[in-house]
């Protein structure tokens, strides 16, 4: 087992410190971490994929961007969460990524990826959130309305 992979299993550790460290020390690796990180977004154990969507927002490598999209589906609210916080962090390259998924039929990630594209705040954004104005989903519209108002407020 490698270092960086030892710091990943340290992720779902019971004591915060150990935690906080592997994390420190992960963000440091930066890169090299990064394919590893992005394994760990479909370990078994929650913590582990929920540290691993936050390091690759951290990080901020764009080889994350899909991984973090199907993270949006992951089965935990609190990983599905820290996934698109993850992509809000990634800067214009998420934008279009995210936006090809706004049709998707969960509709745990469309409202996830609203709420990432109001967070990168890119007005090509725009047309695609209307549509979702009339999402059967209260999570997704309000996501949408709120991305609008917030990249209209900035623009």
């Amino acid at each position: 087992m490698s270092e960086i992979d030892e710091l990943i299993e340290k992720l779902n550790d019971k004591d915060d410190f150990v935690v906080e460290d592997a994390i420190g020390a992960l963000e440091l690796k930066g890169d090299e971490a990064v394919d590893p990180l992005i394994s760990a977004l479909s370990n078994r154990k929650k913590n582990i994929r929920l540290h691993a969507a936050n390091l690759l927002g951290a990080i901020g490598d764009e080889k994350a961007i899909k991984p973090l999209i199907l993270t949006l589906s992951d089965n935990n609210k609190l990983v599905r969460r820290e996934a698109s916080t993850a992509l809000s962090r990634m800067g214009p390259a998420a934008v279009d990524p995210l936006i090809e998924v706004l049709d998707n039929p969960d509709w745990r990630v469309r409202g996830a990826a609203a709420w990432a594209l109001g967070n990168l705040n890119d007005e090509k954004a725009i047309p695609a959130l209307e549509k979702l104005l009339d999402d059967e989903s209260g999570y997704v519209k309000s996501g949408a309305q709120s991305a609008i108002a917030t990249i209209q407020r900035k623009a």
